[in-house]
Formats: C-alpha cells, structure tokens, sequence
C-alpha cells in the first residue's frame, strides 16, 4: 500500500453456520462432507467494481499460509456465497455470484477443500473478503499469491472472519 492511500475499510464477514474463534462445523472440513460454508458479507463500500475471497491456514503451509480456497471476480453487489460451491469445474457458479472464478488453492485445483490439520493443535482459518476499487480483468488460474499481488493498491475494504478446527490424536 502506498502512502497515499487510506487505510482499507471494514467489511464484516459473518456465516450462518460458523460462528468467529468457535470450531468449523464438520461438514466444512476433510472429516465431513468437506464442502464450503456459506458466508455473509456487510459495509461493502460504493465505488467497488468486484470482490474476492481467501480462505487460509496461517497455522500450516510450507511457507504458511496454507490456502483452502481462493475465489474472485466476485460481483460488487454480492453480499455472500451459498453453501457447496461446486468442485466440479464444468458446473456453474451460482447465479448470486455469477462471473466468479475459484483460483487454485493449496491442493493446486480450484476448488474448496476444508481444514484437514494434523492433531495436536488448533489451527485457525481466515475467511478474508476484498473489496476491490477497480474491474482488473482476472483470469482463471490464479493462485493466493497471484491475486495478492493483482489487487495491490486496489483494496478499498476488507474483513474476515476467523474460526477454528482440530483434529484430535488417536
């Protein structure tokens, strides 16, 4: 961010069934139906041209964070996505985000993958959302860093939601 530019605003991210530093519902994870949780959004200013969500394991990744999903060109009037994006690449986004692209996540497709941690600790996921001043043309295919770097100096909000998820030792 340059010295110019203000500080972004804040978005409030919510879901319905994920509450913040509470546990991942199962369903949301490798262990259950691993698919991904519908979100919510709020305080998305005016002047946004598009969105774009990472969700993330700061806890794991070598280097972290490990990335669980990465989607964008989200439209600026979305306030959230439904439950169970499809993986299937062929399958249409749903209309409520319509022209969304899923980037390549940690597992090198784009899709959602849930939080599959090793035992032992906690680790803790970031749902972030963007709010983007400008329509910068992303193309399929990008990962985290990709986008990180394509929406350098085009943050005017964010926020993100952070919950947990554990898998405890045999």
């Amino acid at each position: 961010m340059n010295a110019m530019q203000p500080p972004p605003q804040t978005i409030v991210v919510r879901s319905p069934t994920i509450a913040a530093d509470q546990p991942i519902p199962r369903d949301y994870t490798a262990d259950g139906r691993n698919i991904s949780p519908p979100l919510t959004w709020s305080g998305v200013p005016s002047g946004t041209k598009q969105l774009a969500l990472v969700v993330e394991d700061p806890d794991a990744g070598n280097p972290p964070p490990f990335v669980h999903w990465v989607l964008y060109n989200l439209p600026p009037a979305a306030t959230g996505v439904p439950e169970g994006i499809s993986i299937d690449p062929a399958a249409p986004i749903p209309k409520e985000i319509g022209g969304a692209i899923q980037g390549v996540s940690g597992f090198r497709r784009p899709i959602y993958r849930g939080p599959a941690p090793p035992p032992g600790k906690p680790h803790h996921y970031h749902f972030v959302i963007y709010a983007l001043d400008a329509d910068l043309g992303l193309k399929p295919g990008l990962t985290r860093a990709d986008l990180l770097a394509a929406i350098r100096g085009h943050v005017i909000a964010q926020g993100e939601l952070v919950a947990t998820y554990e898998r405890k030792a045999p």
